[in-house]
């Protein structure tokens, strides 16, 4: 079967477009995430135009050889983990930003644009495209979309899935399909757009993303708010939303967190303090915003409020937050970055219910967090070559997930199910969710050939 399925491939496509030393394709095996099995592709295709992506799904759907799409790879989740046998499909070589409408705000681009460089293309225009994963200077649009990434600024510009308007996709038979539109309003048939999205490959292969662009903001302030307990910092985000308030980014990281960036860093964080709050504002006048948030921290009992003056005193303050999964990564080695989401309302007892599990488990799990959509990344440092400790980290990871649910939570906000949350889907789910869902999977891939063991 290989060596007739590595000939089909080769009739549609360049030399130089399928790859079948395992020494290279063994390095497209997996994504970023621990405790994920992963198998040995067959091949690796890295197609650069439509046409290319269709040969190889007819030809996977006539030999029947599953297929496992993949981006940049810099998932959580496993959800780009090749399968034993499988074709993995890259769409890194289709990364062409093909429209940038200034009057339509939309940009059509191909998957493989990675999400910084179309953030600085539009900005050209005084355009931006706001969501903004943390990995945004290497992830791409079409893993983006797999997962519905959320980021930074979700608080006030929202997710992913918010800025797809359609999308062109090859079906698991090769036929494409386009939905959406690319106009503002549009309401004809389903949504099949919004399916796509989060789908995490499992229902066709993007290959093109009409996607909707805002007005180029002011420059944001931030400040930074210290707290003597996390409980305090949950309150202050509270009275924030509660207020009216709409920053541009509401962050969160936790005293472990905090040890662990000035480990890394040496940035002089306050080690004394048990939580610390970053909120920021691209209003046209965010002092007064900050200082009116400022006031609610206060009365919330931040112990210090220090808002900054201009965008270098900003950026210098962010750059902690953006340090946190980098620094605790270096606490024990590796890492297991879960992401519950729950009501930002009890958002205080998901962090004080982490602390619990650390403290049982006798783990180091630090929090950051989007605080202002209660969108939590409890991170369990452990050190991969200890068995006990292996164990102990994946069973804080599961009890963390049934604590976000016990919330009225989500197992995911952002990083998507993959192979890593597959049973906790079903728990959320419940069976007769996960009996349509696996309806819909059916409809579109009746071979079950596109990502499969992924999801459910």
């Amino acid at each position: 079967m290989s060596s007739a399925l590595i000939e089909a491939l080769r009739a549609g496509l360049p030399a130089d477009a399928v790859l079948t030393d395992p020494d290279v394709t063994s390095s497209y095996a997996h994504d970023m995430a621990s405790f994920c099995a992963a198998g040995s592709p067959a091949a690796v295709v890295l197609p650069r135009t439509v046409e290319q992506v269709q040969h190889v799904m007819r030809t996977a759907t006539e030999l029947r050889v599953p297929v496992v799409p993949q981006g940049a790879r810099t998932g959580l989740s496993g959800g780009a983990n090749a399968s034993d046998g499988c074709v993995v499909l890259s769409l890194v070589k289709m990364d062409r930003i093909l429209e940038i409408n200034p009057v339509d705000r939309v940009a059509v681009v191909e998957p493989g644009v990675v999400n910084a460089a179309l953030s600085r293309a539009v900005a050209a225009h005084g355009l931006a495209y706001p969501p903004d994963p943390s990995s945004w200077e290497t992830c791409t649009i079409g893993g983006n979309i797999g997962t519905a990434s959320g980021g930074l600024c979700c608080v006030k510009y929202g997710v992913t899935a918010e800025y797809v308007l359609g999308l062109d996709v090859v079906l698991a038979d090769g036929r494409l399909l386009r939905t959406g539109r690319r106009t503002a309003k549009g309401v004809a048939g389903y949504d099949l757009t919004r399916l796509f999205v989060g789908s995490e490959g499992s229902l066709g292969i993007v290959v093109r993303a009409i996607l909707a662009l805002k007005p180029q903001p002011p420059r944001q302030l931030v400040l930074a708010a210290e707290f003597g307990s996390a409980a305090a910092a949950c309150d202050a985000v509270c009275r924030i939303m509660e207020g009216g308030h709409v920053p541009s980014l509401l962050e969160l990281m936790d005293r472990t967190t905090i040890r662990a960036v000035n480990s890394l860093a040496h940035m002089g964080l306050p080690e004394s303090t048990e939580a610390l709050l970053l909120a920021a504002f691209d209003t046209p006048d965010p002092a007064a915003d900050l200082a009116a948030v400022g006031a609610l921290c206060e009365a919330a009992g931040a112990t210090q409020v220090v808002p900054a003056e201009d965008a270098a005193e900003s950026e210098l303050l962010l750059q902690a937050r953006r340090l946190s999964l980098t620094a605790l990564e270096a606490v024990k080695g590796t890492t297991m970055i879960d992401d519950v989401c729950v009501p930002r309302s009890r958002l205080g007892e998901m962090l004080d219910g982490v602390e619990r599990v650390a403290d049982k488990y006798a783990l180091t799990i630090g929090v950051c967090a989007h605080a202002g959509d209660g969108n939590t990344h409890p991170t369990v440092c452990f050190d991969a070559a200890d068995p006990d400790e292996s164990r102990r980290a994946r069973e804080s990871f599961d009890e963390i997930m049934a604590l976000g649910l016990e919330l009225g939570g989500t197992i995911t906000g952002e990083h998507g199910v993959g192979v890593l949350k597959k049973e906790w889907l079903a728990r959320e789910l419940g069976p007769v969710g996960v009996e349509m869902q696996r309806a819909v999977k059916a409809a579109f891939d009746p071979h079950h050939l596109l990502n499969p063991g992924k999801l459910f």
